[in-house]
């Protein structure tokens, strides 16, 4: 299980409101800020922000960091529940993670996540992650690409110390579609100890079947898109122990004691498309597989089948989303 991240000045003054807040920040280094701005973060953890602060409309706020882990500034947007700035709750939070050739604008330009989690008592963290497959590459030509390192050991605690969340297992959920939908697997397996729930949203779930398919699909997309030539898993000869350390269907055991949505498309009733044919099939036969692996382990799961391809489903996600919540820690 890996170790949670330990308590430091920054977690510390997160704690604080109001004049207390003000008087304290000093002692920590920084600017004083005033208790009404609406959110006032620090850096730490390898990350320094280097983009004011910026509050879409309310709930939704973005950050930009300089980080040793990426060759370029990455960022993250934040969405906070209804009331955060006054109630003095703790949160739990969902860590959503989007497909390849997006961005952390994703859920919010294209998939209404602010509409979506109206209502809801929970923090929304939707960060940066190129074509990089939640992982830190085997090689690459245009500097650092360290996406895991950038989520998991800085972003995440990074965010605890600056919000009010649950900082332990029964706080937290992870969820993403297509590459994100296989980051999530990842990370609750590879994390055991960070994440309650996990959700993939028409993400792979098997790297190896079809003779690794996976795997390559990983390696060109991330070679064209992400890391200059250079490739997740390594080539022309893979780096093995680190698809095994990955692939979701292989750490069986990592699931047990957690909560698992999976959800994928049929392809009945989906447009004739050569990208959701090749894509949303190795999905499903994949989420398929890991299904069975899971029901053969005893361990329960939601695993949904739908009419249609590659896409985010609203409807599914609103079911995930009240799945979440009823497993992770309640807001107070």
């Amino acid at each position: 299980m890996t170790a949670q991240p330990q308590p430091t000045p920054l977690n510390r003054r997160r704690l604080l409101t109001g004049a207390a807040a003000v008087a304290a920040v000093g002692a920590f280094g920084g600017a004083a800020i005033a208790p009404d701005v609406a959110h006032a973060v620090g850096d730490g953890f390898g990350l320094r922000v280097v983009s004011p602060p910026n509050n879409h409309g309310g709930r939704l706020h973005y950050y930009r960091f300089a980080t040793d882990a990426i060759g370029w500034d990455p960022a993250v947007n934040v969405l906070l529940p209804d009331g955060y700035h006054t109630s003095g709750k703790r949160y739990p939070v969902l860590y959503l993670l989007h497909g390849g050739a997006q961005d952390f604008r994703e859920f919010h330009l294209h998939q209404n996540i602010v509409n979506l989690t109206a209502g809801r008592e929970i923090i929304v963290v939707m960060p940066d992650a190129g074509t990089g497959w939640y992982c830190n590459p085997v090689t690459t030509f245009v500097g650092p690409r360290d996406w895991e390192q950038f989520h998991m050991h800085q972003l995440l605690p990074w965010i605890d110390a600056n919000f009010r969340t649950f900082a332990e297992y029964d706080g937290r959920a992870v969820a993403g579609f297509s590459m994100g939908g296989f980051g999530a697997l990842k990370y609750a397996a590879k994390y055991f100890g960070h994440f309650c729930s996990v959700s993939s949203h028409s993400g792979p779930a098997s790297l190896r079947r079809d003779g690794h398919l996976v795997v390559h699909w990983a390696n060109l997309s991330s070679a064209a898109k992400d890391l200059g030539g250079g490739t997740v898993y390594g080539a022309p000869v893979f780096d093995q122990a680190r698809i095994t350390a990955d692939n979701p269907i292989e750490r069986i055991p990592s699931y047990y004691h957690k909560r698992v949505f999976l959800v994928a498309g049929t392809l009945q009733n989906a447009p004739v498309d050569w990208w959701d044919v090749i894509n949303e099939g190795q999905v499903l036969a994949g989420q398929r597989e890991f299904r069975a692996a899971l029901s053969h382990a005893g361990i329960p799961h939601v695993g949904l089948e739908r009419p249609g391809g590659h896409t985010f489903r609203h409807d599914m996600f609103i079911q995930d989303l009240d799945g979440m919540m009823g497993r992770l820690r309640r807001a107070g």
